[in-house]
């Protein structure tokens, strides 16, 4: 279907208006943390229900663990007493669950460092987490079944989060939990991005990734999937990234326009994103708005090349970026990998032996790329200088989400535990 001149006009000049304000990096530079305050790493483990505090690098010691289902009695109550929500619960565990509750998917602490707020799916809920008595300040049920990935604004002050069966992003007050506005998204909304400034956000919605219909043929079956940009303020639609298009102009036809993880440049003008199916990234242009490289990455002969087994329609599922914006950090899930690619040239590193990592974001000074291994219950810290793994720490089942974060600077878990 031909685009009207005057909409892909609009649609360019968007694009440039907001390299401008252009997107925040998944990590900045390291900087001392606020008087009171110690900088830690919050991981989310989420089969069990729990969330593991360990320092923000060096060794990455445990610090402490937080319940982030301490309400579950009074939760499951509900969902035992409601036909539909019962239906969901278990559809979610036996899904993307993968015969497993879901109780952790993110988390980000509040500026003051005294409570943490986590989306929990199975739940369909967010919650505010005292991390002095482990108990709940206040909780907000998002739209539909399923909360998913979130994102907190630059300030710290809000924080948004996905309701991917309602084809909804909630922005809400970190301290309060109040609503303070929603928008639409392609269908199931998955990754959100402040800008750095904090007044855009970009949500990449991935459509429905628990079908056995994987082929490429059917890839129109998966649903409406689209990067949807938003004023932060109004929570008004400004801009909408097909990347369908951008692939099919790519010479990209047969690959998902699913937009999986991502991260934005240092300079904020390109973006590099992961999407279903494929062992590698592409790189986007804010302001041409084309996607302009593709990196493939190797694959694990090991791996079964039939697309129902990855989880989730996952091959590669977790990117990151240095400070410097010289080096990206990727997790290579379904081949048990994870690997650092030097930006400028693509060429790879060593692939590090990881078992099904799920997640990458940048250590506290910068310094290293933290992967959270779902399937060895640990995170693994890898030298973006030598790409060589530096350590790895035992956390809970299943962690996924990693966020950097701040606890009081005497704190070692609820009630002192």
């Amino acid at each position: 279907m031909a685009v009207p001149r005057s909409r892909h006009l609009c649609s360019v000049a968007a694009a440039l208006v907001l390299t401008v304000a252009g997107p925040a990096t998944a990590a900045s530079a390291a900087s001392a943390a606020p008087a009171g305050l110690r900088e830690v790493l919050f991981v989310g483990n989420n089969w069990d229900g729990t969330a593991d505090v360990i320092r923000s690098s060096g060794d990455f010691a445990k610090i402490g663990r937080i319940d982030v289902v301490p309400d579950k009695d009074a939760r499951m109550a509900e969902i035992n007493a409601d036909p539909i929500k019962w239906i969901y619960f278990q559809a979610i565990r036996n899904s993307v669950g993968e015969g497993h509750d879901q109780f952790a998917d993110d988390m980000y602490s509040t500026p003051d460092g005294r409570s943490v707020v986590v989306s929990r799916p199975s739940f369909a809920d967010v919650v505010s987490i005292d991390l002095a008595s482990g108990k709940v300040n206040w909780r907000f049920p998002v739209s539909g079944y399923r909360a998913d990935h979130m994102a907190v604004s630059p300030d710290g002050t809000r924080v948004a989060v996905s309701a991917s069966t309602a084809n909804t992003v909630h922005v809400l007050d970190i301290d309060t939990g109040t609503q303070l506005g929603s928008f639409a998204t392609g269908d199931k909304p998955h990754e959100n991005i402040f800008t750095k400034d904090g007044k855009y956000i970009w949500n990449m919605s991935i459509g429905d990734v628990n079908t056995a219909l994987d082929d490429p043929g059917w890839d129109w079956t998966k649903g409406d999937r689209h990067i949807t940009v938003v004023d932060a303020t109004t929570y008004k639609r400004v801009k909408v990234v097909d990347m369908r298009q951008r692939l099919d102009a790519f010479g990209l036809r047969d690959f998902s326009d699913a937009v999986r993880p991502a991260v934005f440049s240092a300079d904020e003008s390109k973006l590099y994103f992961q999407v279903s199916f494929f062992n590698g990234f592409l790189e986007y242009d804010v302001a041409t708005d084309k996607i302009t490289r593709m990196k493939t990455l190797p694959k694990n002969p090991a791996t079964s090349e039939d697309r129902t087994t990855w989880v989730n329609d996952s091959r590669h599922h977790g990117i990151s970026m240095n400070p410097e914006g010289t080096k990206l950090c990727v997790a290579g899930t379904m081949d048990d990998y994870a690997a650092v690619v030097d930006r400028a040239s693509l060429e790879e590193g060593p692939l590090i032996t990881a078992s099904k990592p799920y997640w990458a974001t940048v250590s506290g000074d910068g310094k290293d790329c933290i992967v959270s291994e779902s399937g060895a219950d640990q995170v693994t810290a890898i030298d973006f200088a030598t790409g060589r793994k530096v350590t790895s720490v035992p956390v809970g089942d299943h962690p996924q989400r990693v966020r950097l974060g701040h606890v009081q600077s005497d704190w070692t878990g609820p009630n002192g535990s």
